[in-house]
């Protein structure tokens, strides 16, 4: 049985209410170019079994990062999950206990999202954190509108070093708020400085967004940009997409960010064909009232023994909708649950460990490719990403490289298809899943294809 319960009629009366003509004008804003003419290619029906095959072999099709050297990042890393990991997760006490609204049945829930929460504050060096965001780029686009609502103000600058997916999510949510965003696209070879993106600061600024380390891999220290913000009364926004990183890089809040955002999918969560991944967001005690998401709490019960509480919820689901903070009504519980377990299995000592194996693990990379003919690696720093300029189209030596059983890295023209000047650049990512065989595997199909 359908859930739906609604018969034609009562469609047509909402669409009349409404003043749409059918439910295909529902879709008026979405690109002509993305929008499918006719069904996919796929049979009408078919028996469990023959669904069974046909999806396996359409699977067997893919070449996943872990069957072969996989040099793959641009916002989404293969690092190792303990097994442990996936036991912990599915225990019952989690799976069952999904929602934190009522606290006397979800202790568990609530412990270990204010451990998520302290975890993420903790490495990111802010005051406090929410219980996650979707994913990398909306936790991106929600920090704008809430530097918008901190600041009352309507312009968003934008580095050239911010991922460019994440750059379209915001522009999309920012088109409704009536956000003025500035800033272009980057270059490998051309690092914006903080005196240029201090020209785009003006009074109306809310914020500056910055990625670090940038998409292309780069390392800057923020603080001289962060003065230039706040001097200006704008904050400034740190995205970044590599949550490995702070294991080994200095933080951002110790170079006065106002809000950090970014990916946690490399801790704790496999690699997905679009997900489900987890979004991190932390902020000052100043602006914790504007952050979007939901806080957990510590308190005592009436007989004095430790609990936890939902502290915090500005969300439409909880309030009056133009009151609300976000509409995001919830937080990715499973995700954010991979998180803690992998990182309380880390420890500190291990967290720092683990990011130290990968910059290596990348110096190594970097080294070895480098010594190829026709291939130029074009970062001055890196965490465990770089960028390299090949001497032949990066999308086809990528190609070449697939046939070969490697997937050597993601060409530029993947991320930026409207840039020319870019069609001979690679990311390439290490990681700690990365051998010595796969490093001088990678080198010698270079060496190869390039010859």
């Amino acid at each position: 049985m359908r859930y739906l319960p609604l018969t034609q009629a009562d469609r047509a009366s909402m669409l009349e209410t409404i003043g749409a003509g059918s439910v295909d004008d529902l879709y008026c804003d979405v690109p002509e170019g993305a929008l499918l003419k006719e069904p996919v290619d796929l049979p009408h029906h078919q028996g469990e079994m023959q669904v069974e095959r046909d999806m396996a072999k359409l699977a067997a099709k893919n070449m996943g990062t872990a069957s072969a050297p996989s040099f793959l990042g641009a916002g989404a890393y293969r690092h190792h999950i303990p097994a442990t990991v996936d036991y912990i997760i599915q225990r019952g006490e989690f799976l069952t206990a999904y929602t934190p609204y009522q606290p006397e049945i979800a202790q568990g829930t609530l412990q270990y999202l204010f451990e998520f929460q302290t975890q993420v504050a903790s490495i990111t060096d802010m005051d406090v954190a929410n219980a996650s965001m979707w994913d990398g780029a909306t936790s991106c686009a929600e920090a704008v509108l809430m530097a918008c609502r901190a600041t009352r103000r309507k312009k968003a600058v934008l580095s050239g070093g911010l991922h460019p997916h994440y750059r379209e999510v915001t522009e999309t949510y920012c088109q409704y708020s009536d956000t003025q965003v500035a800033g272009r696209d980057g270059h490998p070879e051309h690092q914006a400085t903080a005196d240029e993106l201090d020209d785009l600061i003006d009074d109306q600024t809310a914020c500056v967004v910055v990625q670090y380390p940038d998409v292309f891999g780069r390392l800057s220290d923020h603080t001289k940009l962060a003065e230039a913000c706040h001097a200006k009364g704008a904050l400034l926004i740190v995205v970044f997409t590599e949550a490995v990183a702070f294991g080994a890089i200095k933080s951002p809040g110790s170079f006065g960010a106002d809000i950090v955002c970014g990916e946690g999918q490399s801790i704790g969560n496999a690699l997905g064909y679009g997900g489900p991944y987890v979004g991190l967001f932390a902020t000052t005690s100043k602006l914790v009232r504007q952050m979007p998401g939901r806080l957990c709490g510590e308190t005592v019960d009436q007989d004095g023994k430790r609990g936890f509480v939902l502290t915090l919820s500005t969300r439409e689901q909880h309030i009056r909708r133009e009151k609300a903070t976000s509409n995001i009504c919830t937080n990715s519980g499973l995700c954010s649950l991979a998180f803690t377990v992998h990182m309380s299995l880390l420890g500190e000592d291990g967290y720092r460990k683990l990011a130290a194996i990968n910059h290596e693990r990348a110096v190594t990379t970097a080294d070895a490719l480098d010594g190829v003919a026709g291939v130029e690696v074009v970062n001055d720093s890196f965490f465990n990403e770089f960028t390299v300029k090949l001497a032949k189209p990066a999308a086809e030596v990528v190609e070449a490289l697939v046939a070969r059983g490697i997937l050597a890295g993601v060409p530029l023209s993947r991320l930026y298809p409207n840039r020319d000047d870019l069609g001979q650049y690679m990311l390439v990512a290490a990681t700690e899943t990365n051998t010595d065989e796969d490093i001088a595997a990678l080198a010698a199909a270079l060496k190869e294809v390039l010859a």
